[in-house]
C-alpha cells in the first residue's frame, strides 16, 4: 500500500477522496467506489501504486494520437481499476479488476457475476519505468489500459523523472478527475487524450453511470489552457446509445468553440465486448457520414478510427488538400510534414512533429 496524496481527513476517522469527481467519502477498512483506495485508521491508501499490469511498446497513433510525434513509439503502461463500468469497455479484464491488498486481483468472468483471482499484477518502480524506456528507446510513456488518474501518485512520480531526463508523457484517460488531481500532473503532462463519451446526461448515464460529464469538458479546457498539453479527443460511436446525429453534431461545435477547431476528433468503430457484446459494431457508412458532419461544422481534423485502410484515417492539409499522413490502422506509412507546415502550399498544421 502507498499513502494517497489527494484526500482529506473527516469526522470519525472518515477520509474524503479528491481524485476523482466520484469524490467518495470513505470509512475505516472501506473502499472508494473504484475499490482501488482503501481507508487505515483515517488514512487513505493506493492499492494500485507501481503495480502493472500490463506493459508493451506501441505507437502513438493507438493511443490514438495523430498530431504528436507521429510515428514514435511509446512505453504504454497500465494497472487496474476505473472509476467507470462501461458495458462495452474494452479492456474490461484489467479496467473492472479489483486489487488484493496482498497483490492479486479479482478480475471479472465475463457473462457472470462472479470474480476469479488472478495474479496479473508485477512492482515496477517509477525508476525501473525509465531505465526501460531508455533501454528500448522509445520517444515517451502512455499511461493507458486502464484509468490512469486511480493511480495519479505513481503516474506522477514516473512523470516528473521522465521529464528530467527528457522523456515525453501522455495520458489515456476517460476525463473524470478532479482539478486537483489534474494540476498534480500538469506541469509534467506533454500530452493527453480524453474519452468524451457523448454530449448529455442521459447518454453518460446510459455508458458510463455518471451524469455530470460538464466536469469532463472542464478538464479538456484546463488541461489545453492552464497546463499548455497536445490534447485529442475520442467518441467511440455505439450502435443505438451514442450515435444521435444531432447529439454529435453539438459536441463537434463544443470542439470548435471551447478546444479549438483544430484539435483532432477521432470519430472510432465500437466492436462488441463484454456486457453489450450483443450490439452490432459500428456501420462505416455512419462512422462518415459523422466526419461529414463534423467537416461541415468546421473542424479541421476529424478522423474515423478502427476501420484500417479508410481514407478518412490520413491527415490532409487544410489549405491544398494533399496527404500529409497516411495511415493503415496504427501504422504510418508516410509522413510529408516539413518543420510543421504543408511542404506543397507552406500552410501551419496543428500538432508536434518532429
Amino acid at each position: 500500500m502507498y499513502h494517497a496524496s489527494l484526500y482529506a481527513r473527516i469526522e470519525n476517522k472518515k477520509a474524503n477522496c479528491r481524485v476523482c469527481r466520484r469524490w467518495c467519502t470513505i470509512s475505516p477498512g472501506e473502499r472508494g467506489w473504484c475499490k482501488t483506495r482503501i481507508n487505515k485508521g483515517g488514512k487513505l491508501f493506493s492499492l494500485t501504486y507501481g503495480r502493472i499490469s500490463t506493459m508493451a511498446i506501441s505507437p502513438i497513433e493507438k493511443k490514438p494520437l495523430f498530431h504528436y510525434r507521429p510515428g514514435s513509439l511509446w512505453l504504454s503502461v497500465g494497472s487496474v481499476g476505473c472509476n467507470f463500468r462501461c458495458p462495452g469497455c474494452q479492456n474490461w479484464e484489467s479496467a473492472h479488476a479489483i486489487p488484493s491488498i496482498k497483490g492479486e486481483c479479482s478480475v471479472p468472468i465475463k457473462d457472470s457475476d462472479k470474480l476469479e483471482t488472478k495474479n496479473i499484477l508485477e512492482y515496477v518502480s517509477p525508476e525501473l519505468i525509465i531505465e526501460i524506456a531508455h533501454r528500448e528507446r522509445v520517444r515517451g510513456i502512455s499511461f493507458t489500459y486502464n484509468e490512469p488518474t486511480l493511480w495519479i501518485e505513481f503516474t506522477e512520480r514516473v512523470m516528473n523523472l521522465a521529464k528530467q531526463s527528457g522523456i515525453h508523457t501522455n495520458w489515456v484517460t476517460n476525463g473524470y478527475l478532479t482539478f486537483d488531481a489534474l494540476d498534480m500532473i500538469g506541469p509534467y503532462l506533454d500530452s493527453i487524450r480524453i474519452d468524451i463519451k457523448g454530449f448529455s446526461s442521459s447518454t453518460y448515464r446510459k455508458i458510463s453511470g455518471i451524469s455530470d460529464y460538464e466536469g469532463i469538458l472542464d478538464v479538456a479546457r484546463r488541461a489545453k489552457g492552464r497546463w499548455g498539453a497536445h490534447c485529442e479527443l475520442v467518441t467511440n460511436v455505439i450502435p443505438g446509445i451514442n450515435d444521435n446525429i444531432d447529439e454529435l453534431c453539438l459536441l463537434a461545435r463544443w470542439i470548435i468553440k471551447d478546444m479549438g477547431s483544430e484539435t483532432p476528433w477521432h470519430i472510432t468503430r465500437y466492436f462488441p465486448n463484454f456486457i453489450w457484446d450483443n450490439i452490432p459494431e459500428t456501420r462505416i457508412t455512419e462512422l462518415e457520414h459523422i466526419y461529414r458532419m463534423a467537416k461541415r461544422e468546421g473542424l479541421t481534423y476529424p478522423y474515423l478510427g478502427n476501420a484500417p485502410g479508410h481514407p478518412y484515417e490520413n491527415s490532409y492539409c487544410p489549405g491544398c488538400g494533399s496527404v500529409l499522413i497516411e495511415r493503415g490502422g496504427s501504422n504510418v506509412v508516410s509522413i510529408n510534414v516539413s518543420g510543421g507546415l504543408c511542404p506543397k502550399c507552406g500552410t501551419k498544421i496543428f500538432g508536434v512533429f518532429d
